[in-house]
């Protein structure tokens, strides 16, 4: 594509006049430029990427998008926001690949994972050809692509949404992080249907306040649009148990279908059972009655279902392909995931860090166990740490034996995160363990028969970050090497 016909693309008086080079590629990432490249310069928290419009000139780079003068021979454009261009130009470069995708995007604190494999499940049992976005991996067909952010930048999304195209993909699910949202991420992304899982306490050091927080996640069903096309409608689902679905509905133009237990809702679950096996409902819609039976564990994993449902319902898939994929589901990677090693004790990994999670899990688990719950739960740093104290609080009011211990510390000292953590249990008994292998070892070999142990926090991660060094460390076969040494 030709340079002025990609900048056409921008605001109308965007200043520019000079050469009009082929553009073969648009980066970012001066490492990745190539012939024929057009370089972006963003200014980000630790790097400015105006300090790097030179060398991506010398490897190839044939014109810049920058927000400042840059010295350099190629052609520069000038906008006032590189990040807010890069969402548009990237969006046009790679021929609006969202218009040609079937797109649900899941918004949430927690259960946007467990519910975007539940929807990728029942789209490719339904003979989808399917994609996904999220915080695991990003999936393409079978192909499987590392991902660094839960929602990538604007320029990697859409180069993602293109090859998914390009591989005869029809239908695309994505987690959306309030991140994502109000950073612009997805500004470009023709959503077909949003949906909203819970909001509870989790990034208020990006957002500040729980407003705030509420606020970016409300964009995506804003951002819907706000006309209808009946042969395409638009649908935003949401949790009618949580408050926050009151202010989303309000936000959007989109035709609205609610999920809940407690409250009356347009798809509804009744009647729920749970056992160490599994949970089994009635799904109640259009005043009938529908009994499932399913593999997976606890309230929040309903909720996750019933989210599933209403998107591939006004996806138009049939309920009875539905259920049927639903029932044949066993579990997601880090989702209340049994570790069995044959030992006479329940091991379970959940990605459970924050405040709500971990209290769905260990209630869930209440439930079933016989005897003891130990938990394992810390909390990462550089993160929010006012939820320090309550992840502390609510592992000693819900299980008998709670360990504190490191998640990723990052940058922080774990010591100090440990003690934030503590300032919401002065006299409460717990224990102290700041070595995580240590502290699951510690669990696995006094556990005895009947007992749970909880491993919070990580969940499917396999590595774990101290100081800047990236370290390798699974829960689940750290677990399973202290049940194989008992």
């Amino acid at each position: 594509m030709k340079l002025q016909e990609l900048l056409k693309s921008l605001h109308p008086i965007v200043p520019f006049k000079g050469k009009n080079p082929e553009i073969t590629s648009i980066e970012n990432d001066n490492r990745k430029v190539q012939k024929g490249s057009l370089f972006i310069c963003i200014k980000g928290y630790t790097v400015d990427g105006h300090d790097f419009a030179k060398s991506a000139v010398e490897k190839g780079a044939v014109a810049v998008l920058a927000e400042r003068p840059v010295a350099i021979d190629v052609p520069v454009i000038l906008v006032k926001d590189t990040t807010r261009s890069m969402a548009v130009l990237a969006d046009v470069f790679y021929e609006q690949p969202t218009k040609k995708l079937h797109l649900i995007g899941i918004t949430g604190t927690n259960g946007k994972t467990t519910t975007s494999h539940l929807i990728e499940k029942i789209f490719a049992d339904a003979g989808k050809k399917t994609g996904i976005i999220g915080t695991m991996y990003t999936k393409i067909g079978e192909q499987i692509l590392e991902t660094k952010n839960t929602t990538p930048e604007s320029l990697t999304l859409q180069k993602t949404f293109n090859q998914m195209v390009e591989a005869g993909v029809d239908s695309a699910v994505m987690e959306v992080s309030s991140h994502a949202l109000d950073m612009g991420r997805v500004h470009g992304c023709d959503y077909d249907v949003a949906v909203f899982t819970n909001l509870s306490q989790d990034h208020l050091d990006y957002h500040k306040t729980m407003e705030e927080y509420q606020r970016a996640k409300g964009l995506l069903f804003s951002q819907l649009g706000n006309t209808y096309n009946h042969r395409q409608p638009k649908f935003a689902i949401l949790n009618a148990d949580d408050p926050a679905s009151e202010m989303y509905q309000r936000s959007t133009a989109a035709h609205v279908v609610t999920y809940g237990i407690d409250n009356q809702s347009d798809i509804q679950a009744q009647n729920i059972q749970m056992t160490p096996k599994g949970t089994t409902f009635n799904l109640v819609m259009n005043e009938c009655s529908y009994p499932i039976q399913m593999h997976l564990i606890g309230k929040f994993s309903v909720y996750n279902v019933l989210a599933s449902i209403a998107s591939a319902l006004v996806s138009g898939i049939e309920l009875n392909k539905i259920i049927e994929s639903i029932e044949g589901v066993k579990g997601v990677a880090g989702r209340f995931e049994l570790v069995n090693a044959g030992q006479d004790f329940s091991v379970i990994v959940d990605y459970a860090h924050t405040p709500d999670s971990l209290e769905n899990v260990l209630k869930t688990i209440q439930h079933f166990a016989k005897k003891r719950i130990f938990v394992i739960v810390g909390c990462g740093g550089d993160r929010d740490r006012t939820k320090r104290p309550l992840m502390a609080q609510i592992a000693c009011r819900l299980a008998t034996d709670p360990i504190l211990t490191s998640d990723n510390p990052r940058s922080e000292d774990p010591i100090a995160i440990l003690k934030e953590m503590e300032v919401g249990v002065q006299g409460e008994s717990y224990q102290v363990i700041p070595d995580r292998k240590e502290a699951i070892f510690t669990a696995v070999n006094n556990a005895t028969t009947g007992d749970v142990i909880l491993i919070a926090g990580k969940g499917h991660e396999t590595y774990q970050i101290i100081g800047n060094v990236v370290h390798d460390f699974d829960d689940r076969l750290i677990a399973r090497e202290a049940i194989e040494g008992r």
